[in-house]
């Protein structure tokens, strides 16, 4: 059997689905939480080259992030050839209430997402949705998580590839090599983080470059760190690091645009500076980045600014580049859906932020989700 370790962070939502994929397949290893021991953290770095989380070791393999394509090589069992009325693709929370409506349709529901919880596991903290002062997205997900765990739904975590009509039954392939196969879809897999388009950062990514706060802000504690963006997502991320590192520097292409209750409490905290109008040039650093080299105003001379880690918080890409034509997109790469959620295909249905409605909340993409398992119910009840 192999000896398996994961190096995690405690709020990493990556990390928790490296456990959960492991548990699933009753893998035994050992969990090893980084942000809180120092010393593992620089073992894991010279293991991994890595300063991100999950890593993963299988014997000597080194495994870099959530790598579900990996793991279920390693460790994955064969899927059954059935045909189920409903496929969901993506697990935020849209398609966790899709799963738990078409459950109480007592359709055959079959779930397949790279995680749980999708871009709502990033949240430092949610204080607009009902029932809640405040909640982590971690917490959050959890309990919509817990709540699809007491029906008969079928969880993949893996990657799609790519969906396909064939005789009325949709086709699904997976990273892993899955074909699954279902008379209707929803879809709701989000979006994905936007990179910056600058030169070396591919080179640094996981070397002092991060996109998610909440998995390796804890590698950071006592480090100089930049935020880059000006909305909700880059002010509270530098809200939170601001307690973790020794600075933080907020990187804003134009104006702050976050809400005036975060923007007050940016204001009060004096480890952060704003560097307004700005936007990073480069990158630098031997194995890992040590510094980056910020533009400002037209005529203004270039910075540099001396930074052990940077966490990019730009916005989000749609997640449909394997859809290939399956259904119309807008202008934005976003699903096109009517008000009940039905795509310009039949039996293709959507929700939450990977559509074209507007506004982007939890509570909007869950009761979109929900919208979304009815109609797919109704769809698959006249199929006969």
């Amino acid at each position: 059997m192999s000896t398996v370790t994961v190096y995690s962070t405690l709020h990493c939502p990556y990390c928790r689905m490296a456990k959960a994929f492991l548990d699933k397949h009753k893998v035994p290893y050992t969990a090893i939480d980084v942000g809180a021991d120092a010393a593992a953290a620089q073992k894991m770095i010279a293991l991994s080259g890595q300063r991100g989380v999950p890593v993963i070791m299988v014997d000597d393999e080194v495994i870099i992030g959530f790598d579900s394509r990996r793991l279920n090589e390693l460790f994955g069992t064969p899927a059954e050839n059935e045909l189920y009325d409903v496929l969901i693709v993506g697990a935020g929370p849209a398609g966790l209430t899709a799963g738990v409506y078409c459950a109480r349709k007592l359709l055959k529901t079959l779930m397949v997402s790279e995680n749980i919880g999708g871009q709502a596991l990033e949240s430092w903290a949610i204080e607009n949705y009902m029932g809640y002062r405040m909640i982590t997205g971690e917490d959050l997900m959890k309990k919509f998580e817990e709540q699809v765990h007491t029906f008969d739904i079928r969880l993949e975590l893996v990657k799609v590839n790519g969906i396909r009509q064939a005789e009325g039954v949709f086709e699904v392939t997976t990273a892993s090599g899955l074909l699954l196969k279902a008379k209707s879809l929803i879809l709701t897999q989000g979006k994905q983080p936007k990179m910056l388009g600058v030169p070396g950062e591919e080179k640094y990514l996981g070397r002092g470059l991060s996109i998610c706060a909440t998995c390796d802000g804890p590698l950071y504690k006592g480090k100089k760190v930049a935020v880059v963006g000006g909305g909700n997502s880059a002010v509270q991320t530098a809200i939170e690091m601001s307690g973790i590192a020794s600075s933080v520097s907020l990187i804003a292409r134009n104006m702050i645009k976050a809400d005036p209750v975060y923007v007050k409490k940016l204001e009060a905290i004096k480890n952060i500076t704003v560097h307004l109008h700005s936007q990073i040039a480069g990158f630098s650093g031997d194995q890992f980045l040590d510094h980056i080299t910020i533009t400002t105003e037209e005529g203004q001379p270039d910075q540099s600014i001396g930074v052990d880690g940077v966490f990019i918080e730009t916005g989000w890409t749609p997640n449909t580049g394997f859809l290939d034509g399956l259904v119309a997109l807008n202008d934005c790469g976003e699903i096109v859906v009517d008000v009940n959620g039905r795509t310009s295909r039949p039996g293709v249905f959507a929700a939450g932020d990977v559509t074209s409605v507007k506004s982007k909340q939890i509570i909007i993409a869950a009761g979109d989700g929900a919208k979304a398992a009815l109609e797919a119910y109704e769809y698959v009840m006249k199929m006969g």
